[in-house]
């Protein structure tokens, strides 16, 4: 890949055997081998054991997920929040394996409809809930940076599984929970949270 690299810069117009770029080949190799390593994730292993039987079937969420990936089109990036919710039907996943679900998914060359899906369906084989919810909102270089240069353009996507497919109320929650926000002292709204109707919620 270094070799890769070293031809690129000098089709690009410049030398490789300069200072500033001697490096330059290990430093990106390294750093593509990083942002793509999702590809060697197994996700059987991710997860382990940190599937708890808990008797809860009320909405999971965990929201703000930082969310860096990069377009397969351009090889740029693209870069957001993913906002993920669940209903437990007797199995509730250790809270830090959510983000790696995400960044399993977010390390590979992607488009954000595919990555918004895979989140969804693993999350939905791994744990078998009633629900999965997952929105991506995120900005892509390759608009802000080239073609249209719309910087300020932000991308959003969702998939919907189970409960929050079929009940509107759900579905409602979810939306309005990723983006409420409280700070020290701030209020909760009366309303803000409450039941919805799949699986005696």
């Amino acid at each position: 890949m270094q070799d890769l690299i070293r031809r690129l810069l000098a089709e690009l117009g410049e030398d490789p055997a300069r200072e500033g770029l001697v490096e330059t080949p290990r430093r990106v190799t390294d750093s593509l081998r990083f942002l793509t390593s999702g590809y060697a994730t197994d996700l059987d292993a991710l997860i382990n054991d940190a599937l708890f039987t808990v008797p809860y079937n009320e909405m999971v969420i965990v929201r703000d997920i930082d969310l860096y990936s990069l377009c397969e089109h351009h090889m740029l990036p693209f870069f957001g929040k993913c906002h993920v919710a669940y209903i437990p039907d007797g199995k509730v996943i250790g809270l830090s394996k959510v983000p790696r679900i995400v960044d399993a998914f977010a390390r590979r060359l992607q488009v954000q409809e595919r990555l918004t899906v895979q989140i969804a369906e693993t999350i939905e084989a791994k744990i078998r809930p009633m629900g999965v919810a997952v929105v991506i909102e995120a900005t892509h270089l390759c608009m802000a940076m080239r073609g249209v240069e719309k910087q300020s353009s932000v991308t959003v996507t969702s998939a919907m599984r189970g409960a929050f497919q079929r009940d509107v109320r759900a579905r409602a929650e979810f939306l309005e929970l990723i983006h409420y926000r409280t700070g020290p002292g701030a209020p909760v709204r009366p309303g803000t949270i409450g039941p919805t109707s799949e699986g005696g919620r």
